[in-house]
């Protein structure tokens, strides 16, 4: 990692403080132990490499030295942010949306609830959690992972979404400081407006598979099939369903799958 550009890069973001590594672990696992330190708003744990990085649900995420940019922000919600925390992953994912859109001029579409698609290929996860102190949220650890060369991808191996990178499309060599830079600025930029109307409205706008019909998949339940409408104020997914009734769901242990996905392209990874 060159301690230099990274340095440049937080210049003009929020960012309080840094802790930054040649290989980890985990930099959600760092950051939350940092948290539980007393870490300021806005600190960040960066590395370039994980040999312990994690998704949704504890699966691997694969981040190779050099190859992405895996980093974790602690961020200390306000009273009316704690209203809201189920709306941190999607504002990470609208961040990571417009700066790949600003910087490259590509169309990403967020997978709900935690998840960046470039053609319906996965190029970022997300995954969102608190430090919890009394039974309050004392902070709350954004982890964003984004794969930016080919030495990223893992290998198919059965997932239901093919993996790519960023410069699968860009077809350049990809600063990956001048994304970090650009998505800490758009993560403090869509802070300030969660739960807003626009904000609803920008994440409704960029959601993969809206208007098609998708899968909702439950341990030891019955799949759910139906049209995804959307999703409601407390960031819920909205199915319709044959008997044109709607139903919402909450994140938890819940896999959206697009139904034809048997029929996509590459690998998956729900």
């Amino acid at each position: 990692m060159d301690l230099k550009l990274l340095s440049e890069a937080l210049s003009n973001t929020p960012v309080s403080a840094t802790r930054a590594y040649e290989t980890i672990g985990s930099t959600n696992d760092e950051a939350l132990a940092w948290a539980d330190e007393g870490a300021a708003d806005n600190s960040l744990v960066i590395s370039d490499e994980q040999t312990k990085g994690r998704g949704r649900f504890n699966r691997r995420w694969v981040t190779r030295p050099g190859s992405s940019l895996a980093f974790s922000l602690i961020l200390k919600p306000s009273i009316a942010e704690i209203e809201h925390l189920s709306l941190f992953a999607p504002m990470c994912g609208l961040a990571v949306h417009d700066a790949i859109t600003t910087l490259f001029n590509i169309e990403p579409q967020i997978k709900w609830p935690n998840d960046i698609l470039i053609e319906r290929q996965k190029c970022c996860g997300i995954l969102v959690e608190a430090a919890w102190t009394n039974g309050r949220p004392e902070a709350v650890v954004c982890g964003i992972g984004i794969n930016i060369t080919r030495e990223s991808v893992p290998p198919a191996n059965g997932q239901l979404f093919a993996a790519a990178c960023l410069e699968d499309f860009v077809r350049q060599p990809v600063d990956r400081y001048k994304v970090l830079q650009q998505v800490l600025v758009n993560i403090q930029k869509w802070r300030a407006m969660l739960a807003s109307p626009t904000f609803f409205e920008q994440w409704t706008d960029h959601l993969a598979f809206i208007g098609e019909q998708v899968m909702i998949v439950q341990s030891e339940k019955q799949p759910i099939i139906g049209i995804e409408k959307g999703i409601d104020s407390h960031g819920n997914l909205v199915l319709l369903l044959a008997d044109n009734v709607e139903k919402t769901f909450e994140v938890g242990d819940v896999h959206l799958r697009p139904l034809n996905a048997s029929n996509e392209s590459g690998g998956k990874h729900a």
